[in-house]
């Protein structure tokens, strides 16, 4: 199939499904990207609200892209439960069924949203973003850009996505990413697929900061920045060990532990429960604004409903949502802004967010004006 020609008229406008407490959304928000989130969650939706992000409450598969013809880009990071390493793993099971209908889909014009399909109810909506992008494409409104994000075991269903997509025009680039290599205070990795329309040229982004080992130093090297620490994220002034909730190696009484001139490890939902070991003695825990900033979101982003430290594990970090998004829609970014605007504050004079149109900062000045 010949590639589609993307269209060059419209500012970008995302739809994110499975959005969350707004880690993309805080990233598209940065950038100057109107967005809207799909989220089911209330907790979630609480925190949305408070942030003042635009929110549909609702099941992703009660909508679809009719619901939203402004989008012209699609993001999504579907629910990890049933994929991730520290669950009990049925959407890793099912992996081969989930890419077989994958291609089902691709072939069969009657599109459904896989309900009561799987064991976990939860595995099929790692599918929605193709249902999604399949029927765009059937109503030939297709989306320009397309990126999604999820745990490392999800690699090959983006994978089973890319080949989807390049028969329809798209360009598309998957692969795993380290977030402390663009600048997370934490050592997470996720499965990233970009995709834009009519560019065969399409990349994921490439490492502002180098990856973290342990042990080694942490120095600029070769173009790259060194990786950020706890210690610098946080500025607590005193540094602490965290010694995690979780077992490794298989023994629960082997607990991990990182030191605060590290990055962190992975930030799951169960981050409240890590204990901090004080270097002047005694124990503390992380705050849920200490939690949040090791996924970059604003020091004051106003958590709200409960559940908060499930709310921040779930989110893809802000500043790698910048980075992909970026490189999906073709924006050059600014390192140094970039720092300026992740340490800036959320909720009292939210900075003007990096490569705004003009369009988008008129827009702004009318409403404060009204």
């Amino acid at each position: 199939m010949p590639p589609r020609e993307a269209p060059t008229d419209l500012q970008p406008r995302i739809i994110d499904l499975f959005a969350g407490p707004g880690g993309l959304d805080v990233g598209a928000t940065w950038l100057g990207i109107p967005t809207t989130g799909i989220e089911l969650d209330a907790n979630a939706c609480a925190t949305r609200a408070e942030a003042g992000l635009s929110t549909i409450r609702g099941d992703v598969r009660d909508y679809g892209p009719d619901d939203f013809p402004d989008a012209t880009a699609l993001t999504g990071g579907p629910p990890c439960q049933t994929f991730t390493v520290a669950g009990r793993g049925s959407g890793r099971r099912s992996l081969d069924e989930v890419i077989r209908r994958v291609n089902q889909m691709a072939e069969n014009p009657d599109i459904c949203t896989h309900r009561g399909v799987f064991a976990d109810d939860r595995t099929g909506l790692v599918l929605e973003p193709m249902r999604w992008a399949l029927l765009a494409l059937r109503a030939d409104t297709p989306f320009e850009a397309i990126v999604l994000e999820q745990v490392p075991a999800v690699l090959p269903v983006w994978e089973a996505f890319r080949d989807v997509l390049v028969e329809r025009g798209y360009g598309v680039d998957v692969d795993v990413l380290r977030t402390e290599e663009f600048g997370v205070p934490q050592t997470r990795r996720r499965a990233i697929l970009v995709a834009r329309l009519g560019d065969p040229d399409v990349e994921l982004p490439a490492a502002t900061h180098q990856s973290f080992r342990k042990g080694e130093s942490n120095q600029s090297a070769l173009g790259l920045r060194p990786w950020v620490s706890m210690e610098q994220a946080l500025a607590r002034g005193t540094s602490f060990t965290v010694v995690s909730n979780y077992g490794s190696g298989g023994d629960p009484r082997n607990r991990g532990e990182r030191h605060s001139d590290e990055p962190s490890a992975t930030v799951t939902g169960k981050v409240m429960r890590n204990r901090l070991r004080l270097s002047g003695g005694g124990w503390d825990r992380f705050t849920h604004h200490e939690a949040g900033r090791l996924q970059t979101f604003p020091y004051d982003f106003p958590w709200a409903g409960s559940d908060i430290g499930q709310q921040i594990g779930n989110a893809i970090p802000p500043r790698l949502a910048v980075h992909v998004l970026a490189k999906a829609l073709k924006i050059e970014l600014d390192l140094d802004e970039l720092d300026e605007t992740v340490d800036a504050s959320w909720t009292e004079g939210r900075p003007i967010p990096l490569g705004t149109p003009l369009e988008y900062l008129e827009d702004r000045m009318a409403a404060a004006a009204d």
